[in-house]
């Protein structure tokens, strides 16, 4: 079967390409040769080719047209120039699965040939992680390296020394201000103080306002800054420690977008880099991501349109963790549950932890947490959830003062179940050590009045 080629190449090697591959006696050919970025990725959503052989240099190449290419089902094989090893390192950075010189003549282009047919022989499961490097010592294979660590951490800002991938925990809820950003900040607090260096992160595109909770500046956001450095294949530990200043001995943030309209900054290619280089920078990544979870790309005619929710699609998707946060009202409780409907048909990955904010008798009854468990069992199926209970004295003076709830109010109930939350975290193998627990099959029932979750559960 004959296996069509799209050859995005600049400069006089491409007919040299063209002419090796056109000599393979029909196992390949070339379909389209293409002058820009734009032609390349149309070619590729058309189905004309399943390798692309592309220039490092093209124009617009980034992370975020790399992921594209993968999602076509090409294969990537970037050319690289051999006094320029950096160029080689970007594309690799990129995704690409194949690295090589690029030929100057017939012996190099015939040796380039060889490696795309090796590369047309891995498993579909291999498109864009790192392979192995064919043994005549022509091309180069696509690695993953954590950069170089600093010596130890201070309070300059120095990158932490890791000698293993830290874990990645999401905090997320539905719509209705539960408390996910109080609950994100003070959870990373509570992490970096048990001893583990935490990176604390803004993804809400929505509203996102982690920086000034605690006190720093947010002309520049880090996110996007580490967004597109990911895209240009540039990210690494030192850059994202720059990236992420220092709040606290042990707790980093990178701060996110002060306007909403930014959120085409953060597609999700870029992100799930970022995420990957979180793991080597520190031993806990805590993620506050945005409500909202529609997929809304899927009414666009353009395939590659941008996803606005791609920021918490792409946290959601990498965490180990998922913390889910709740109001613990009777709005609140409806809308927790419909939520975790959601988070179930969407089918993410990661374990749920579920986390009911505000608790209070007020709007609970006489004794909240007992109503509170007993409703989210019956129409969730969750057990166990963790209670935050209201402190709202404590909380307006940690918002007032730009600070966290162990350095203004320690003894606080809040501050004391957030710990407690961490602490549950702490004591739970990572996910590469335990096996994924099975998703529950039955669907959360429904609530037909806001009043239900409380007046059935008995408040």
């Amino acid at each position: 079967m004959t296996v069509g080629v799209l050859c995005a190449v600049r400069g006089s090697a491409e007919a040299v390409i063209v002419q090796a591959v056109d000599g393979t006696g029909g196992r390949l050919t070339v379909t389209r040769r293409c002058a820009d970025l734009a032609e390349l990725l149309a070619a590729a959503e058309a189905g004309l080719g399943r390798i692309a052989v592309v220039s490092v240099d093209l124009p617009m190449l980034d992370r975020d047209a790399v992921a594209a290419l993968h999602r076509s089902g090409v294969r990537l094989v970037g050319l690289g120039e051999a006094g320029a090893p950096w160029l080689s390192e970007r594309i690799t950075a990129l995704g690409a699965d194949l690295v090589v010189d690029t030929p100057d003549d017939a012996a190099g282009a015939a040796a380039l040939v060889r490696d795309v047919v090796e590369v047309l022989g891995r498993t579909a499961d291999d498109v864009g992680q790192p392979g192995a490097t064919p043994t005549d010592g022509h091309a180069r294979g696509p690695r993953f390296d954590p950069p170089h660590d600093a010596a130890g951490v201070d309070h300059l800002g120095d990158p932490p020394r890791r000698t293993q991938l830290g874990r990645v925990v999401a905090v997320w809820g539905p719509t209705g201000a539960p408390g996910r950003t109080t609950v994100a900040v003070n959870l990373a607090a509570e992490l970096a103080l048990l001893g583990g260096h935490t990176l604390l992160v803004d993804a809400d595109t929505y509203g996102g306002t982690i920086a000034q909770a605690v006190g720093l500046l947010d002309e520049a956001p880090g996110l996007a800054a580490a967004a597109r450095a990911a895209g240009q294949g540039g990210l690494d530990t030192e850059l994202l420690a720059r990236l992420s200043p220092l709040i606290s001995p042990d707790l980093r943030v990178l701060s996110g977008i002060s306007r909403a309209d930014r959120w085409p900054e953060l597609p999700s290619a870029a992100l799930d880099v970022v995420w990957t280089v979180a793991r080597t920078l520190a031993a806990w990544t805590v993620i506050d991501c945005g409500f909202c979870i529609e997929q809304d790309e899927v009414l666009s005619y353009d395939t590659r349109a941008p996803r606005r929710n791609a920021a918490t699609l792409s946290a959601l998707g990498d965490a180990d963790e998922v913390v889910v946060v709740g109001a613990g009202d009777p709005l609140g409780i409806q809308r927790l549950v419909r939520a975790l409907g959601d988070l179930a048909q969407l089918g993410l990955v990661g374990r749920t932890t579920v986390v009911v904010n505000q608790v209070r008798a007020s709007v609970a009854g006489p004794r909240p947490g007992e109503a509170i468990t007993a409703a989210l069992d019956r129409y969730a199926g969750v057990s166990a959830p963790q209670l935050v209970p209201e402190d709202r004295p404590a909380l307006d003076a940690a918002l007032l003062e730009a600070r966290l709830l162990h350095e203004l109010a320690p003894t606080s109930p809040a501050r004391r179940a957030i710990a407690a939350l961490a602490l549950r975290l702490g004591d739970r193998p990572s996910r590469s050590s335990v096996a994924r627990p099975a998703r529950r099959s039955r669907e959360p029932a429904a609530l037909s009045e806001p009043r239900d979750a409380a007046r059935l559960a008995g408040a």
